[in-house]
């Protein structure tokens, strides 16, 4: 049996919180107190929406020269107008070519890469396939990820000590993996359960993507951001998803009870900012995290309720799995195409 390092996460050994001082309500701001990030380059994909835009925000403020890739140059611009140290690229994580010229054009610059930020993502979303046939929460929120930071690998290495941060959410609890039918070719479209499988993905992802880059200075974490208002995240989701979650009436309205209890967009920034720059994480990776700390497993202990969003919280042990770990990066690499050995 391979020897597990007490440096990396493989099932779960490293889940536990490490007394940050923040909470659910502490903000990007906050997080983001006296952090100097001059000389520094990050790429965060989605950057231009919701806690995205927050995020390169509080990046460029501290210093930090931001790329965004968009697959909507327009809307990225006029959102991110304003906001000094970004540039725009154009990049779609459903078109394999499109991240490839993405990674090719930044490689040219012969820049070190220090923060990956694998924010974008689709949820809830009805049956949509890309060009290869594969689903479209997988292909957006995994595999378009997977493929960025393979090709990107080279630069983050370059920066020797560089963070790579997946957006998941507590809806990782929502399904394990699906090995045999990941693209529902045998199975009837469930698109909670396509959003779950996708942010268990990125879960081991990070798990396995720090395990195999630690010794190239490369650290890997995943989180869930909270229950966010006023992100576009779930605009192709039917209202019947919510109401049977207790978070909307009968009119389609999200209770006034339930959305006083959301975090506000610098809310739900604040722990993907304290993945990207936290020190307490300096020897600590592969680790899901929330409210700006990490999690602790969740072993049937917590009682989750969808009106009470704090509860939605802790991590299941089959997305830090060792073995679903290494399966899912060799199951990547087969619909990738790519050999990513990140070392």
């Amino acid at each position: 049996m391979e020897q597990l390092t007490n440096t990396s996460n493989y099932n779960g050994a490293l889940q536990k919180p490490t007394g940050s001082g923040f909470a659910a309500t502490s903000t990007s701001t906050d997080v983001m107190k006296g952090m100097d990030l001059t000389g520094k380059t990050a790429i965060v994909t989605g950057g231009y929406a919701g806690i995205g835009l927050e995020t390169v925000s509080q990046l460029a403020a501290a210093g930090a020269k931001v790329i965004v890739p968009a697959r909507d140059r327009n809307k990225a611009a006029k959102n991110l107008a304003g906001i000094g140290q970004v540039t725009i690229a154009v990049m779609d994580l459903m078109d394999p070519v499109s991240i490839d010229a993405f990674a090719a054009q930044f490689l040219a610059t012969g820049s070190p890469l220090h923060l990956l930020i694998n924010n974008a993502g689709i949820m809830w979303v009805p049956l949509q396939r890309d060009a290869r046939g594969y689903e479209s929460q997988l292909a957006t929120n995994h595999l378009g990820h997977f493929q960025l930071t393979a090709r990107l690998w080279p630069a983050l290495k370059k920066a020797r000590g560089a963070r790579v941060v997946n957006v998941s959410s507590y809806g990782h609890q929502i399904a394990p993996f699906n090995f045999e039918d990941p693209n529902f070719e045998h199975r009837e479209y469930e698109t909670l359960s396509a959003y779950g499988q996708s942010k268990t993905a990125n879960n081991l992802f990070a798990v396995e993507l720090d395990h195999r880059g630690q010794a190239s200075g490369v650290r890997a974490y995943s989180l869930h951001p909270g229950s966010v208002n006023g992100t576009d995240l779930g605009r192709d989701a039917p209202i019947a998803l919510f109401q049977q979650m207790g978070m909307f009436d009968a009119d389609g309205n999200i209770f006034p009870e339930v959305a006083k209890k959301l975090k506000t967009i610098p809310q739900g920034a604040a722990t993907t900012l304290w993945c990207a720059t936290s020190s307490l994480l300096k020897n600590i990776g592969g680790v899901y995290c929330e409210n700006a700390d990490v999690a602790e497993p969740d072993l049937g202990n917590i009682e989750h309720q969808y009106n009470e969003p704090l509860t939605l919280r802790g991590v299941m042990p089959y997305s830090v799995s060792a073995e679903n770990a290494k399966k899912l990066w060799t199951l990547s690499e087969e619909l990738t195409g790519l050999t990513f050995t990140a070392d």
